[in-house]
């Protein structure tokens, strides 16, 4: 299994802060004004790139030029970040977001609210092609994983520790130190992504991780950049396939696409997305063959719906479809409608049905 990711993208971002320093240096030692090119992040300037199968940035750029009164307070924040994000990865440690916002006034950087200290974040990572996660700055964690995934920590003060995934009941919260482990060894063969944590718990109950030698993550909701950083690793060094489960609704189905194929908040990262992951349900078609107890579609679920439809990612297959039987039945229905049929009847019928179905798809 491949060694050292964590290792390597640190020297990567470290290396383009570097760069990017020395430029700002350079232009002050000649006597001029330093100045940036990040790409624009506009709605205008967001695509979906088939070849790659995820919204992308286009060829736009915004500049920031310390010549020019109006950039000089936004560049200085971006080029203070730099400095703070070179000093957090020197000193091995981490950030949240809310810390970056503090730590400016020791610095007396200004930032009128926490808003704008996240968005120069988001400008330094379009800049560097990197995730903030790379930067050591990271947002509460909330998603967890379990399994059989024995991994070796990177962080400093516990690097070449190991521990097994599968060795605490409620899994491991999927946070900075997990996120950049190596990965050891496994006996999995597929992951599954659910996106509630009571399903993860009951997944963990019923000893899915045993019985279809899956790790299980719980998505949390929408899952949380992290989370889906984790996905593709596990996709991309261990080959394991991702099946997706989350309720049957169009708020389930976009997080299920998230997931896949990335967001357009994340179009300037690339390293986010698995798409060539299964969704696997619960889907509009389930509600009805499963005769699962559901509620009537809100006119919100509705409207997102119709905004879905227009969307490119899901103009084909399986997403056009439900997105097409969800107006039809006008229904809507959670995971957790399964325990009409008694707490298990999700992992001893559906699950193993729907896997033989999406894997012949």
């Amino acid at each position: 299994m491949r060694r050292g990711t964590a290792k390597r993208r640190k020297e990567e971002v470290e290396a383009s802060l570097r760069k990017l320093g020395l430029e700002v240096y350079r232009k002050l030692d000649s006597g001029d004004f330093p100045e940036v090119r990040i790409p624009s992040r506009s709605v205008r300037n967001i695509v979906y790139d088939k070849r790659l199968r995820q919204y992308v940035l286009g060829k736009a750029f915004v500049r920031r030029y310390a010549g020019n009164i109006k950039h000089i307070r936004s560049l200085t924040q971006l080029v203070w970040l730099a400095f703070f994000v070179d000093k957090l990865l020197k000193d091995g440690k981490t950030s949240t977001l809310r810390d970056v916002y503090y730590s400016a006034q020791a610095y007396n950087m200004e930032f009128k609210d926490q808003a704008e200290s996240n968005n120069i974040i988001t400008d330094l990572e379009a800049l560097l092609t990197k995730a903030r996660e790379d930067f050591n700055i990271y947002p509460e964690e909330r998603s967890s994983i379990f399994g059989d995934l024995t991994i070796e920590y990177t962080i400093p003060g516990y690097e070449g520790k190991r521990i097994n995934l599968s060795s605490h009941p409620d899994g491991y919260m999927i946070g900075p130190s997990l996120s950049s482990a190596e990965f050891v060894e496994t006996s999995a063969e597929m992951v599954l992504a659910v996106e509630k944590g009571g399903m993860f718990t009951r997944f963990v109950e019923e000893r899915v991780h045993e019985r279809f030698k899956a790790l299980i993550v719980d998505l949390a909701g929408q899952a949380p950049r992290a989370t889906r950083y984790l996905l593709r690793r596990l996709n991309r060094e261990l080959g394991l396939p991702i099946y997706i489960l989350t309720d049957g609704d169009p708020w389930g189905e976009h997080i299920a696409a998230v997931i896949l194929f990335g967001s357009a908040n994340a179009a300037h990262l690339r390293e986010l997305t698995v798409p060539d992951g299964k969704w696997i349900g619960v889907w509009a078609s389930d509600i009805v063959k499963y005769k699962l107890p559901s509620d009537p579609l809100s006119d919100v679920d509705v409207k997102r719906i119709h905004e879905l439809l227009r969307d490119p990612r899901y103009k084909e297959g399986i997403w056009q479809r439900e997105l097409k039987n969800f107006l039809k039945i006008r229904r809507k229905s959670e995971l957790e409608a399964f325990s009409k049929y008694g707490l298990t009847h999700i992992v001893d019928r559906y699950l193993p049905e729907k896997l033989e179905l999406v894997k012949g798809l």
